[in-house]
Parts: C-alpha cells; structure tokens; sequence
C-alpha cells in the first residue's frame, strides 16, 4: 500500500498536530497571566513604580552625595525600583505578545511557530518561578549582602578537604547567580584542604538564599588521603550572617573589648602576603566571637574589613537574641560530627545528596558540588513558610 492510501497527507497531519499543541498552548496561559498578576501583587507593583517616581526627584537632587552614605542607599533603591518595573512590565509584554500570536496560529495552525511559542510560554514559566521565590522571603535582612563561615569538622584531613570542596561550591552557586564573592579569609589544612575560610557574598537577596545553608554538611566518600582507599566520614559547618557595612546604629563596640592580633597572611595576594604581618584576627572577649581577614593589601585595610564582619555578627547576635532564637552566633553550637548533620553528600557506595531537613534530595551529586544548590534553598524557602507561625 503505498504511503499516501495508508492515511491522510503528511502536511495535513501536521497541520492537526500543530492545532492540537496550540490548543495545548492556549489552555496554560490563563495560569501563566495568574501567576503574573500574583507575581505583580506580592512584589507591589504600583507601590514600587510610585515609590520609584519619588527616589527619580531625590537622585536628581544636586545634593544628593553631600552625604554619601544616604546617597548609595537612595540609588540602590531606585536602581532595584527600576529593575522590578522593568521586570514585571517586561514579563506582561512577553506574555500578551504569546497570548495573541497564539490566538491568532489557531487560523492557521504551523508547527514551528507552535514550538517556537511553546518555547517561549517556557521560559515565561521559568522566570516566573524565579520571581515567586521572592515571595517566600519574610526576614529583614533577606536583600542583603551575607557573611558566610565554613569550618572543618571531625574527619581530619579528609574535613579538611570537603571544608574547601564546600567552599568552592559556593563559590560555583554565587557565580551561576551572578553574584560577586570576597573571600576575606581562609586557613589552610596541616595537609591539605582548609581549616576554615570566610567569605562575604555581594548580590541581592544573597542572605535569603544562604541562610538556607546553614549546618553540618556531612561527606562520605572513598578517601583520596586514605593508603587502603576506605570508606571515610567527615564533616563541615556553614554559617550565615547578615553583611550591613555599617552597624553602628545597632551596635555599639568598645575597643577595650578587643584583642587584635596580626600575622602574616597565608592566602594569595600578590608580593605583599607573607612579607609583612598584614593579616587581622580580632577576637571579641565578651562573647568570643573570633574574626579574621587577610585579603587585603594593608593590615589597615583588613582591621577595617574585620571590624565590618564583626558588627554585623554582634547585630546578628543581639537579633536573635531579642527574638529569643536557640540558635544565636556565637552561643552553643552543635558538634560538627555524627548526628548533628542537617545534610548528606554520599559519593560512595551510591550517589545521593539528601537534605535531612526537607527531605529533598538528588543522585546528581556532581552538580550540586559545581553550585547547583537552588533545588535545596528553595525547599527550605517552602519548609520554613509552612512553619511559619500565623500572621
């Protein structure tokens, strides 16, 4: 039988196969338009455009940078004012434009203007998820900057090792969002690895989305630093602070409660590190909370950058604790080693990456570790909506 008895042509049943995906189409995009409409809701849509013709006079002011601080406060308003609206108006050009192309294909159904439009509605929903993250943050501090902490644990060298595979993990995450990284301080291993580092997260929502990671990472992996190459356990911490550059309103530091210590730093930085004691340590005695930075090029420069860091943590700290949180800086901590983990990287026998406190988890463990963590946060993110206490 030859190919053209066996059916209808080939070109009308394509025509019908493009029909029915346009109906598809078309039947999803009332939930796109609501999910934009909600997006436009909770993000405040016409506040912020009113909100961004009012910071429009005040950045024009020609006093503006008589005080500078205001200044940067003002125009970092106004520029995430602008993104929004851009955003959210882009979003509802995109998504009128694939309503109407849609409605009108129906006439006259084509494949490829049907993938190409599907294309498009995914994307649309894509961005969408991204925005509706947004929504689940409630804390004040959740725009800002974050101060983030990782410590070798028990496990030897082998914590050492994951304290730095941890590190440039989320390195790889702040990259993928574009966010930029300081690393302030890192303490080398007696063998290999780190001992600990700290490092200062610049981009919006950067705290949000980190505090996230907050706990005990536990590894378990075939050992490179083992002769018999066995199975080995080990352990690092993360901590999250909230960066404010300046705390001063919130907290108050006397100097005689410091001790300031200098050593040369250990880290890169050109000719000047292990030249002079340049590097910081400032430890401060009431509550022992220990800071160090040695990224910059003057022992000046990093006594400040220390001094930033811990402001921010003593805020942290008086915070939580007029929230009466269980878990305030610097104040008891759990034991970074077995049955405290928050969660587990396996490597081997199997491939899984499990979060014990959302459950959530994946076998694509190499991703994780090159920075794909968003899966993670975001469970968080609906974890601690859902148990949020009632407004």
């Amino acid at each position: 039988m030859a190919p053209a008895e066996a059916g209808a042509p080939a070109g009308e049943g394509e025509a019908e196969g493009a029909e029915a995906r346009l109906r598809e189409l078309v039947a999803t995009l009332p939930e796109l338009r609501k999910r934009l409409d909600d997006a436009s809701g909770y993000l405040g849509l016409d506040r912020l455009r009113a909100r961004h013709a009012q910071l429009e006079a005040t950045v024009a002011r020609p006093d503006l940078w008589d005080d500078p601080d205001a200044a940067r406060n003002v125009t970092t308003e106004y520029g995430r004012a602008g993104d929004d609206i851009a955003m959210l108006e882009g979003l509802d050009r995109r998504l009128r434009d694939v309503e109407e192309l849609a409605t009108l294909a129906l006439e006259e159904p084509d494949a490829t203007l049907a993938a190409d439009l599907a294309g498009q509605a995914q994307s649309l929903a894509g961005e969408l998820g991204a925005i509706e993250v947004r929504s689940l943050f409630s804390g004040e501090y959740d725009e800002r900057d974050a101060v983030a902490e990782v410590h070798a644990g028990a496990g030897g060298t082998d914590a050492q090792d994951w304290a730095e595979m941890l590190l440039r993990m989320y390195l790889r995450w702040a990259e993928r969002r574009g966010f930029t990284v300081e690393v302030d301080e890192v303490s080398p291993g007696q063998e290999a690895g780190i001992l600990s580092t700290t490092f200062i997260v610049h981009g919006r929502f950067a705290y949000g989305l980190l505090a996230c990671e907050r706990g005990v990472h536990r590894l378990v992996r075939m050992s490179p630093f083992d002769a018999q190459h066995r199975r080995q356990t080990s352990f690092a911490s993360v901590d999250v602070t909230p960066f404010i550059e300046d705390v001063s309103g919130e907290v108050v530091i006397d100097d005689k409660d410091l001790r300031i210590d200098t050593y040369r730093s250990s880290g890169a930085g050109g000719q000047h590190v292990n030249v002079t004691d340049s590097a910081v340590r400032i430890t401060h005695v009431p509550t022992g909370l220990v800071v160090s930075c040695q990224n910059e090029r003057s022992q000046h420069q990093n006594k400040a950058r220390a001094m930033q860091i811990l402001g921010a943590k003593l805020a942290e700290r008086q915070r939580q604790e007029r929230e009466q949180q269980l878990q305030a800086i610097g104040g008891p901590q759990a034991e970074v080693s077995w049955g405290n983990q928050t969660r587990n990287y396996v490597l081997a026998p199997y491939q899984l990456v499990k979060d014990l406190r959302t459950e959530h988890e994946t076998g694509n463990v190499d991703g994780v570790l090159d920075g794909d963590l968003d899966a993670f946060i975001e469970a968080r993110l609906h974890l601690d909506r859902r148990q949020a206490p009632p407004a």
